[in-house]
Parts: C-alpha cells; sequence; structure tokens
C-alpha cells in the first residue's frame, strides 16, 4: 500500500507560517520575520489528506518532517503477524514524523483521522537551516524530548495504571493539548474511534465503553457522540494521577 504524502506545494492559496494561526506552538517564538521567511521557503503545502489516507508508511525512506495544520493523525506500528499497534494521536500544531531522525526510514505509519493539512519539511532543507538558526534547532530537540517522555509515561500507562485510571489520563492529555492551542480544555472533539482509543490504551473495546459510561454515571464526563464535556476535572486529575490545576488542563500528563 502506497503511502500518499502531501503533493506539490500549492504556494498562494495556503496560508504562511507568519500568517499561520499555529505558528507561535510549532515555531520558535524567537524567529526574527528574515529567518521565518527563510524557514516558510522550504515548507511545502499540499492539497488535503483524505481519513483513511496514509501521509507516510512504515518502512518509506525517511525524507521529511510534517507539522498538522487541521484535522488529526494516528500513528501505528505494524508487527510480523499485520496487527496493528497505535503509537500516538497527533493534532494540529504537532509534529508528525520526528521518530525517523536517527534512522533513514520511518519506523511507524501515519493516517489521518479526518481529513487533514499538512505542512511537509523536507529533512535535508530542515538540517541545513537549523545548523544555521539555532533556535530552530532547539525547538526540534525540545520536541523530540517531549516524545520521549511522552512514550515513557505511555510505558508507564500501560504497565500500572487500570483501566479507569488509563482512560482519564487519556482525555486529560487531550484535553492539555486543546488548551495549548487555545482551545476549550473541558469541551472538545475527539478525532480517533473507540476502537483506536482501546487499541493505544491497550484495552478492550468494551472496557472503554464501561469505563466511559462509568465516569458518565459518575457525573465526571458527558459524552455527545464524539464530543466529550469534562464535567469534574479534579477526580479525572487524581485518576490520571495528575496535580489539579485551577485553569482546568494545564497540567501536562505527556
Amino acid at each position: 500500500m502506497k503511502s500518499s504524502t502531501a503533493p506539490s506545494p500549492l504556494r498562494g492559496t495556503q496560508p504562511h507560517c507568519q500568517t499561520c494561526s499555529l505558528n507561535a506552538l510549532c515555531l520558535p517564538l524567537s524567529l526574527n520575520d528574515n529567518d521565518m521567511e527563510r524557514l516558510d521557503d522550504i515548507i511545502r503545502r499540499g492539497r488535503p489528506i483524505q481519513k483513511g489516507q496514509l501521509l507516510f508508511q512504515q518502512g518509506e525512506p525517511f525524507q521529511s518532517v510534517f507539522a498538522v495544520r487541521t484535522g488529526a493523525l494516528k500513528t501505528y506500528t505494524l508487527a510480523s503477524n499485520g496487527e496493528e499497534q497505535i503509537t500516538g494521536f497527533h493534532l494540529a500544531s504537532e509534529l508528525v514524523g520526528l521518530a525517523g531522525y536517527n534512522n533513514d526510514f520511518y519506523p511507524l505509519s501515519a493516517k489521518a483521522l479526518e481529513t487533514t493539512t499538512v505542512c511537509e519539511i523536507p529533512l535535508t532543507q530542515l538540517d541545513e537551516l537549523a545548523d544555521e538558526l539555532p533556535d530552530l534547532r532547539k525547538q526540534l530537540m525540545r520536541t523530540m524530548g517531549t516524545e520521549i517522555r511522552h512514550d515513557q509515561n505511555m510505558m508507564l500507562l500501560l504497565s500500572k495504571k487500570n483501566a479507569e485510571e488509563r482512560v482519564a489520563s487519556f482525555l486529560m492529555d487531550i484535553s492539555t493539548r486543546y488548551a495549548r492551542r487555545g482551545f476549550s480544555a473541558t469541551h472538545f472533539r475527539l478525532p480517533m474511534s473507540r476502537v483506536d482509543i482501546s487499541n493505544h490504551l491497550g484495552l478492550a473495546v468494551e472496557t472503554i465503553s464501561r469505563v466511559f459510561t462509568r465516569f458518565q454515571k459518575n457525573g465526571l464526563i458527558e459524552t455527545q457522540g464524539k464530543e466529550i464535556i469534562l464535567q469534574d476535572i479534579d477526580t479525572l486529575n487524581q485518576l490520571a494521577g495528575l496535580v489539579s490545576d485551577d485553569d482546568c488542563g494545564h497540567s501536562d500528563s505527556k
């Protein structure tokens, strides 16, 4: 199955970094206008990736890093028996593909959970520019450090926590990431299916459904299809093993 990386750039019809509402999240704040233009010049923006379409595939040559502009992606690996293991979900402003940085290939696949647009940053040009712009290099290292920390937390989640704690951790993680983007930390849409959530958390789909139902009965959440309203942040934080935060959603579970 061939991946469908973002097609050739459509400059002039797509927003540039300086006008993108997400630039403060995925780019170093210290870049001046000239440096921002240099980064903008190497970025490719293509047509939207449709739900279920691959951005890149495990084993393909590592050639680019991607920033999600709209929509959401899931990343996953395939076992030798073809079984899928979801490693993460990526929302707008988040970088995807950095796991291939120390390899010549992508160690996982990325697939759109809904119609998604990305900014493609070719590796060779990114490396050259990062050598000249220390703040850009720092941002990349910071992002990779965040990914490593998230992977470590996921290992802890799967080995030490029960079903309710895993689901609470997952909800608070998504909450924090939406809050970081300036959206509501308590009312948001989950772009992934419960099957995907169960795969990611190492639980049966039926268990996920039971936990959501229990949370709803206990007044912790309200669900409306894929819409989630967090009604008791303090209890969810406690279940997730986080310190409660008055501004709800700014505790980091990553």
